[in-house]
């Protein structure tokens, strides 16, 4: 990619002469991901990769959930700290469909910024399942369904001004009582790069929480 089309054709002639090769033109869908063109810019999504997912699931009838995932949701690998028996809550037998499907929710945030918290969540009980997690994992399914075509849009509008917004929670870990900062970066009206991550550190307060997350999206 470029923007000196002499330059761009003179690199996919070289390439000719050792590796056949083909112009397709400007890409339409390349890994999953869909991309369109408009006046307002490149919007890119995964709507069929989301349509996929759903109909893995068999939650193609289900009703769509309004949000990714609960309040305050305590997801745990501890029995006792939310309260449960093993037997409420069992580890699942078969853990590669949990894993299989929460590896494509990860893959889906490439597009889809609004599902990073539920991902980053639902990512740290690979290993070891139980069906509370499962369950949290099926309900991102179901709010996916709710919008599956939903993306981001690279604007051609640019004030070539770049934002960063960050937040931190306070302790919201039950396991390790670490907080969890999420932040995303925009150029011009594009968002660029997000993340929602766990912290290395205990943090005494939320002050500090939000301090440390500021410092770390900074460096």
């Amino acid at each position: 990619m470029g923007n000196d089309n002499s330059a761009v054709k003179k690199l996919k002639d070289h390439l000719h002469l050792s590796f056949h090769i083909k112009d397709l033109g400007p890409p339409k869908y390349f890994l999953g991901i869909e991309i369109a063109r408009s006046d307002l810019g490149i919007s890119l999504s995964q709507r069929k990769f989301v349509m996929e997912i759903i109909s893995e699931a068999g939650l193609s009838s289900c009703k769509p959930a309004i949000i990714p995932i609960e309040q305050n949701a305590k997801l745990t690998s501890i029995d006792y700290d939310i309260g449960t028996s093993s037997s409420d809550d069992p580890l699942l037998k078969d853990p590669t469909s949990y894993q299989r499907l929460v590896g494509k929710l990860i893959y889906l945030t490439m597009t889809r910024p609004d599902i990073c918290y539920a991902v980053q969540t639902l990512s740290q009980f690979m290993h070891s399942p139980k069906q509370s997690h499962m369950n949290a994992a099926l309900k991102v399914v179901k709010y996916l369904k709710r919008c599956p075509g939903l993306g981001i849009l690279l604007s051609k509008r640019c004030n070539m001004e770049m934002t960063a917004y960050c937040d931190a929670d306070y302790a919201t870990c039950p396991m390790s009582r670490r907080s969890i900062t999420g932040f995303c970066i925009k150029f011009g009206e594009s968002l660029l790069s997000w993340k929602t991550k766990k912290k290395s550190t205990v943090s005494l307060s939320s002050a500090k929480a939000e301090y440390q997350s500021m410092e770390k999206n900074r460096l």
